[in-house]
């Protein structure tokens, strides 16, 4: 009898907390709706149901003059009001467009739409993320983007925004001073590399009002996407620690090791030292105690490091212990691991120590995430990771760097074949790991349209559909662009290895050469064959002007365009100067640096490619002008030289934005042009060797250097562009032939 009763109340208490949560993700789609579609959200109504085998679902219908939605969480029931939105009103919502323009009478459904997703997890995020593009985002960005992802249908999202003050706490536990630690944490622009064992204190020291008001931050990031039904990932150890760990357990056993890109050497804990497991321990209680948790844990071995052996037994050993950490403050744990590092670093991680790193840990304890499927499926090789659950993610940018760039077929078909291919093991989940957002919405949209679906896209179908919503109106033109851009930037031959886009020589550090290490200018297409869609967009102007997404996709054309040319105008006159043709070398260096002028001009009219509001958020971070400084300075080296002068990640992550192109690429290259003029009047060879190290020094300064820029656009995005189409379209095309 007493059992039973205690059964009866265990039943009554999972049924109440079940409850809870349903009336909690209702609440939350609700003022998520109401967000959206303003006045039009009273005649929206919201039901729970439950899940489908476990699936996520959702419905939609009309019944009572209402539209009805309803889903088994709060992502559920967002994702059926952006499908509704989509489907029914022809609108849209991209990080660079926004398409809000709703009838004034909702259109009823004549027939109750039912959707269920294949996919247990529909993960977000990539810890580069975090740096690339979130860096300085507040609450009300934040709020945007929890908005963004429930609506695609995100359930897992990466939270590691404030990870630093809990590692804070946990550290002044365990004895150690501000000053052991004020060369540990590094800068705000760092921390993904920070959290990764790269580097440390690199750009820091951190002020303390960051960590605490940061901390604060991620209650309200979590908070909102638990209460949307998300379960975010947090943060777990790895074995990294603060340099003066060896001052304070001098019999511990560390391990040094170089991600040898400028930075010194990090401290990495023995996994088979008995304070690794401790540690892990601690820091995760610390972290339970203050955010909770969903028992899903990121933690990453030997990010671009290569371990100290490829002993098999050794990495066993070290998974294991890593794994322990978890285990020992959450016997719920699941350890969710980026296999960046299986793509990276495929010499050292062959089937032996791969197989070996996974198996230590139980398969319904780990998952993997798959990071660049689309590039290379990495399950492929590990028989699909070897019986641990796992995720197909799209990665597409790196660096957040601008350029137009995807593999549309491949996201359009490669999931539902994975979804499908009888050796795909445990796929459980769908997802986006990009190192930075705010650019090629199209491709976003078109990879989590696989969320609600088990079968594959037909781009010819999806992406008119696209073009409509996005432009608000159905246009021939547009169209015809579109599905040029789909042939030519957004394919990539199957037969050429490229992970990413293009960028422009113009960001190159001045060279003769035709590229750089970071700022590499291979296409993916011939350069002429995206000029019908410049052409095609220009056409479509007068149908189109007033779309926010058509606005910033004729800019974005337009950047691509000349950014594509300047590389023949560089190479014409380093050609005149070898040539020690004076005439043709000022003709061509002019055209040069007016052609960059032009692409500042062309920036300045979306606020989408503005560097004056990346500075000015770095700023308000700061509470003094110390930290508004320090802050400016992260924000400005991360997009420029990446560490110091000497950094060899210098232009990883560079960006065609206004501000930059004429206050840091511009006087860049006219000081280079400057030098080979100054040659070809006096006859000396040009110092190559002397200049790169006089443009280094110059870069340190403008990354140190305080300045103000612009914060508001400037022109009209339609008429500039229609300006320089018109300047250069001839120009461009008699180049090519």
């Amino acid at each position: 009898m007493r059992i039973k009763f205690c059964c009866s109340i265990l039943i009554f208490l999972m049924m109440a907390f079940q409850s809870a949560n349903a009336q909690t993700n209702i609440s939350a789609s609700e003022a998520l709706i109401k967000r959206i579609t303003g006045t039009h959200s009273s005649n929206i109504k919201t039901e729970f149901i439950n899940a489908d085998n476990d699936k996520d679902v959702f419905e939609i219908e009309s019944k009572n003059n209402k539209i009805i939605l309803r889903g088994n969480t709060g992502v559920a029931i967002a994702s059926a009001l952006y499908y509704y939105l989509n489907e029914f009103c022809h609108v849209q919502i991209t990080w660079n467009g926004v398409n809000l323009h709703l009838p004034k009478i909702l259109p009823t459904v004549a027939n109750k739409i039912h959707k269920e997703t294949p996919y247990e997890y529909r993960y977000y995020l990539n810890y580069c993320t975090f740096n690339y593009s979130m860096s300085w985002w507040d609450w009300n960005r934040w709020e945007k983007e929890i908005d963004w992802m429930a609506l695609h249908g995100i359930n897992m999202p990466l939270a590691i925004t404030g990870e630093e003050y809990t590692w804070y706490l946990v550290y002044k536990e365990m004895g150690f001073t501000d000053d052991d630690l004020k060369d540990f944490f590094c800068g705000p622009s760092y921390f993904s590399w920070f959290w990764m064992g790269n580097l440390d204190g690199w750009g820091g020291p951190l002020p303390q009002h960051w960590m605490t008001s940061h901390f604060a931050l991620q209650k309200k990031i979590i908070a909102r996407e638990r209460e949307l039904g998300m379960k975010p990932v947090l943060p777990a150890f790895t074995g990294h620690v603060p340099a003066a760990f060896k001052k304070r357990f001098p019999n511990a056993k560390l391990k040094t090791t170089n991600w040898n890109n400028g930075f010194g050497d990090t401290y990495i804990l023995d996994a088979n030292d008995s304070l690794f497991a401790a540690i892990g321990k601690k820091f995760l209680q610390k972290q339970t105690e203050l955010l909770g948790t969903d028992h899903l844990y990121s933690a990453d071995t030997f990010n671009e490091n290569e371990p100290p052996s490829d002993d098999p037994g050794f990495l066993s050993k070290l998974s294991a212990k890593v794994y322990e950490g978890m285990h020992r403050a959450d016997t719920s744990a699941v350890w969710v691991m980026q296999a960046w590092l299986f793509y990276s670093d495929r010499k050292f991680w062959k089937q032996p120590q791969t197989e070996a790193l996974l198996k230590a840990v139980p398969n319904n304890k780990m998952i993997l995430l798959d990071l660049a499927t689309e590039i290379e499926p990495v399950w492929k090789r590990t028989e699909a990771f070897y019986g641990k659950p796992w995720i197909w993610n799209m990665l597409n940018n790196f660096g957040a760097n601008t350029n137009l760039f995807g593999r549309m077929e491949t996201v359009a078909t490669a999931p539902a074949q994975a979804l499908h291919d009888n050796k795909n093991g445990k796929l459980k989940g769908i997802g986006l790991t990009m190192e930075g957002i705010e650019q090629n919405p199209v491709m976003y949209e078109l990879m989590m349209d696989n969320v609600w679906r088990n079968d594959s896209i037909d781009l010819n179908e999806w992406l008119p559909k696209y073009v409509r919503n996005r432009y608000g109106v159905k246009n021939k033109n547009a169209e015809d662009a579109w599905d040029i851009l789909k042939k030519t930037v957004y394919t990539v031959p199957a037969d050429k290895y490229k992970r990413d886009g293009a960028e422009s020589i113009i960001q190159a550090r001045p060279t003769f050469d035709s590229s750089s290490r970071w700022a590499n200018t291979k296409l993916n297409y011939d350069a002429k064959d995206l000029l019908p869609a410049w052409d095609a967009l220009i056409k479509a102007t007068d149908a189109c002007k007033d779309s926010d997404g058509f606005q910033f996709d004729i800019v974005d054309v337009t950047r691509q365009i000349l950014a594509n040319y300047a590389l023949q105008l560089q190479q014409q006159f380093v050609t005149a100067y070898k040539n020690k043709d004076v005439t043709a070398f000022k003709k061509y260096s002019s055209q040069f640096i007016q052609l960059i002028g032009d692409m500042d001009d062309l920036l300045a009219t979306r606020k989408d490619f503005l560097l004056g509001r990346w500075i000015e958020s770095a700023r308000k971070c700061g509470e003094t002008q110390q930290e508004k400084a320090l802050y400016e300075m992260n924000a400005k080296d991360l997009i420029t030289l990446w560490g110091d002068e000497n950094c060899p990640l210098n232009e990883y992550a560079c960006r065609q934005w206004s501000g930059l192109m004429n206050d840091f690429y511009k006087p860049r290259w006219q000081q280079f042009i400057a030098k080979l003029s100054s040659s070809l009047e006096t006859g000396k060879d040009f110092d190559n060797a002397s200049f790169i190290k006089e443009i280094k020094k110059w870069e340190w300064h403008w990354v140190n250097e305080r300045k103000d820029y612009p914060l508001a656009v400037k022109g009209n995005a339609v008429g500039v562009s229609g300006s320089l189409y018109h300047k250069y379209w001839s120009i461009i095309a008699d180049s090519y032939k």
